[in-house]
């Protein structure tokens, strides 16, 4: 049966959005508002994120939406964000889709409230999971499931056919995390629908996010058969991992990976270990989040390269540059490709797949001197708005540029601009581990295959909890071996063109 969570978890003290802005009437809201319903003219069920970009362009920098009785605000001007980004006086906030989240991952370290002790104890137990040596350790097994990746594709060009970018990048970085977390195997590519796993995942997040549509009170009576659903997804997630624990006991430990530290390792200084029930939650939390978001930005780079070819040619003439001939790059090498790098970072910019974060007052306070905000109240970083602020990206923040990125460029910015991964003491554990292998894949797929874009798509955004490309197929051309361009100094030549982005 599915375990059941509500928000009677929550601090004291706690004030929804409405009643801890004093001066809510300052902060502008759509017009046309309608009784009860709230904004809802224009607005699709589907399309929340969208939505609220089409709002903030619109609005400003801080602005705020209601529906079904509660208000909202959303924050994306980058000294708004900079400063709820002071831990000091700003925590993170658990509420709207996460909270929903909370029956499959509890308190686990992306789910968790602030004040829950087991957030703090997976935190320090799994830190040392993500040092430079674990990662070391990692890479041949993201080199081996990269591998299955390639020979899928290799026999999709053979046979002529087009390859499914989202479909494949989410068995790519599932077996990823799998393998190297908890050394366990889906067999995802050898699989013509995806793992029963990966399908209980997709519908425990689109009932999260549906959760955040319908009023309620009306849970129960418009989303009764959903609900049935997400119970029943929700026991297989649970009966999954549950096995995957069960074989890791009765094998007498694996390599030193994410599960052993949760299973053997001691809190460094209380001696304190994870509870069964929390080992459930914290394998739960790194199966969906250190495969969904990853995928993501995946797809969405892959998208971009096949879309803008100067980018990918310069990509490919550094991979040729620094990892030369050689069949399976070195760890080391991975983190040399500083081009690849930025295309995943400008890719994470347009579209970050996390696509907002929540920040919440740790006592009564101004938000940057003008909006008063009492302890509790919380505030939406709307961060594809951020990473769009015209006065920090330019008035060309729509185009897709990799040299954005360039050393000097980044030093050239304000701090807090670019949040793909959250901020402060929450922020995503295993950004290292994400970086590395999207890295690690672009570099391969480069190396190997000419991407070709259908002309006829136009970029389309589903939205999930998590962001992902929708219906992106590209066509492949395996590439001769050897650099098709001068290898040049990553950060040298044009940026890209200007192409829009999408």
């Amino acid at each position: 049966m599915a375990e059941t969570t509500t928000d009677t978890a929550r601090p004291k003290g706690f004030r929804s959005a409405e009643h801890g802005w004093p001066a809510l009437h300052r902060i502008p809201h759509p017009p046309h508002r309608l009784p009860f319903l709230g904004d809802v003219l224009g607005a699709g069920r589907s399309t929340p994120v969208q939505d609220s970009l089409r709002y903030a362009r619109r609005l400003g920098p801080i602005f705020r939406r209601r529906a079904f009785g509660k208000e909202f605000v959303f924050v994306w001007g980058a000294g708004l964000v900079a400063d709820l980004a002071d831990e000091s006086r700003f925590a993170k906030h658990v509420g709207l889709g996460i909270a929903n989240l909370r029956p499959v991952a509890g308190d686990g370290l992306f789910t968790a409230y602030n004040h829950e002790p087991n957030w703090q104890l997976a935190h320090d137990v799994l830190a040392p999971g993500f040092s430079r040596e674990a990662m070391a350790g990692y890479h041949p097994m993201m080199l081996d499931v990269a591998e299955r990746l390639t020979g899928h594709w290799d026999r999709a060009l053979a046979a002529g056919r087009t390859v499914d970018v989202p479909g494949d990048m989410t068995k790519l970085t599932l077996e990823t995390i799998a393998r190297t977390g908890f050394g366990h195997d889906f067999g995802s590519f050898d699989r013509a629908r995806p793992h029963p796993f990966v399908r209980a995942m997709v519908g425990t997040l689109t009932h999260a996010q549906r959760l955040n549509t319908v009023p309620a009170p009306l849970v129960p009576l418009l989303l009764r058969g959903a609900g049935r659903r997400n119970a029943a997804d929700i026991a297989h997630l649970n009966r999954t991992v549950d096995g995957l624990v069960e074989a890791r006991r009765a094998g007498g430990g694996g390599a030193g990976d994410l599960l052993d530290r949760m299973l053997d390792t001691a809190h460094p200084v209380t001696g304190e270990r994870l509870s069964p029930q929390n080992v459930r939650r914290q394998v739960i939390t790194f199966l969906v989040a250190g495969h969904e978001t990853t995928s993501g930005a995946l797809s969405f780079a892959l998208h971009y390269l096949a879309l803008h070819p100067e980018a990918a040619d310069r990509a490919r003439a550094e991979v040729d540059r620094v990892w030369g001939p050689s069949a399976a790059p070195a760890y080391d090498q991975v983190a040399r490709l500083r081009y690849v790098r930025r295309v995943l970072d400008e890719s994470l910019r347009l579209w970050p797949t996390a696509p907002a974060f929540a920040r919440e007052a740790r006592e009564d306070t101004e938000l940057a001197g003008v909006h008063p905000m009492r302890r509790g109240a919380w505030a939406l970083v709307l961060t594809p708005m951020l990473h769009r602020d015209p006065e920090v990206w330019g008035p060309d923040a729509e185009r897709f540029d990799p040299d954005r990125f360039d050393a000097r460029a980044v030093r050239s910015r304000p701090p807090h601009v670019f949040k793909p991964f959250g901020t402060g003491a929450r922020a995503c554990i295993g950004r290292q581990f994400a970086l590395h292998e999207a890295t690690l894949v672009l570099g391969l797929l480069l190396r190997r295959y000419e991407l070709r874009p259908d002309p006829a798509y136009r970029l389309r955004v589903t939205e999930r909890l998590t962001l992902m490309p929708e219906g992106l197929r590209l066509r492949l051309e395996r590439r001769a071996p050897g650099p098709r361009v001068p290898a040049r100094e990553a950060g040298a030549g044009p940026a890209g063109g200007n192409t829009p982005s999408g």
